[in-house]
């Protein structure tokens, strides 16, 4: 798709604006690829009253040069649920265009890619969440955002990493009770437990990326350089996140460093965000642990392209399990944080 664009002096007028802005993590023979695709997709956008969502573990050309929104799961979901566009485009996994979907029913939602999925969504199905309830009846289920539409509609409140403490503390309150079951991360749902002194039952769930580091991993990273300030994602194993300076979501995150800026840090989450991140921070010196997600990089610049051109893929919701759905998210996003 890509080589079918010319790098033109209108393309060059077009995103000169934008290369400025990422010239230090896209090298120039790059680019003359890019932007081609990058200035044909914002044209799109304009014709096709589209928007993008561009989660923080898309890649710079991404997140920087087509997004209109970024963020953290709970921000774009908040904007996919007030924007006015008549299309959004998901560039993120599949759980993340289900939710814009459920909260934009009456928008076209398109993901570029349908194998962009998630090992926290597979891993627990509507029919698992059942029989939780079963065996555990009159407890809550906190489900997190990385989750099926039809494992959210067996919720009684979703949370997302940025906002599960506040969550996790008013369905315990609002219930009367001291034990909630938190699907599917079982290290999210360890790591807020500890924060909040409510129990958690948890399910066998975890993120790919995030259970691949150690404490071992931080421990060399302070060795090899010294000062270092150390942030981790809570889907990280506990150990991991008792050696950090601060955990938080991908958001908390990037509030961390553009306060305190640090002379040095090193995110442990996937890799593409320490490259988003130090495009605001030119002051702070990025560590990169390179953990991948192979679900987040199946979207690309020319899947986008192909997904507006073709208003493909669509993502559709059964009514009556989006219905059901809707309100654990809307629970979601009433807490205050």
């Amino acid at each position: 798709m890509g080589v079918e664009l010319a790098y033109t002096d209108a393309v060059a007028r077009a995103t000169d604006d934008l290369y400025a802005k990422v010239a230090n993590f896209i090298p120039k023979a790059e680019w003359l690829i890019h932007a081609p695709v990058i200035a044909e997709i914002n044209r799109l956008k304009r014709e096709k009253n589209a928007v993008v969502l561009a989660h923080n573990y898309m890649t710079p050309e991404i997140f920087h040069c087509v997004g209109d929104f970024v963020g953290d799961s709970l921000a774009l979901a908040r904007e996919a649920a007030r924007t006015d566009a008549s299309v959004i485009v998901q560039a993120g996994v599949h759980f993340m265009a289900e939710t814009s979907k459920i909260l934009s029913p009456d928008k076209t939602v398109l993901i570029p890619s349908m194998a962009a999925g998630c090992s926290l969504a597979s891993s627990i199905t509507g029919a698992d969440v059942r029989l939780l309830k079963a065996k555990y009846p009159g407890l809550p289920v906190v489900t997190y955002v990385n989750t099926s539409a039809e494992v959210k509609a067996e919720s009684d409140i979703c949370c997302t990493s940025g906002n599960a403490v506040a969550v996790v503390e008013t369905i315990a309150r609002d219930f009367g009770v001291d034990t909630v079951i938190m699907i599917p991360d079982k290290y999210l749902a360890r790591n807020v437990a500890a924060q909040t002194g409510v129990k958690v039952i948890t399910w066998e769930g975890a993120c790919e990326v995030h259970e691949r580091f150690t404490a071992q991993e931080i421990r060399d990273y302070r060795a090899a350089h010294p000062g270092i300030v150390v942030l981790a994602h809570p889907e990280c194993p506990p150990e991991v996140v008792a050696e950090a300076d601060f955990a938080g979501s991908t958001a908390a995150m990037i509030g961390y460093v553009g306060t305190h800026k640090p002379q040095r840090v090193v995110m442990i989450t996937e890799c593409s965000m320490s490259d988003n991140v130090a495009v605001e921070n030119p002051q702070t010196e990025f560590i990169r642990p390179c953990n991948l997600c192979p679900h987040m990089k199946r979207i690309t610049l020319d899947g986008i392209l192909h997904a507006l051109r073709t208003m493909t893929h669509e993502v559709v919701v059964d009514a009556a399990i989006a219905a059901r759905a809707k309100a654990p998210i809307d629970r979601m996003l009433a807490v205050k944080v």
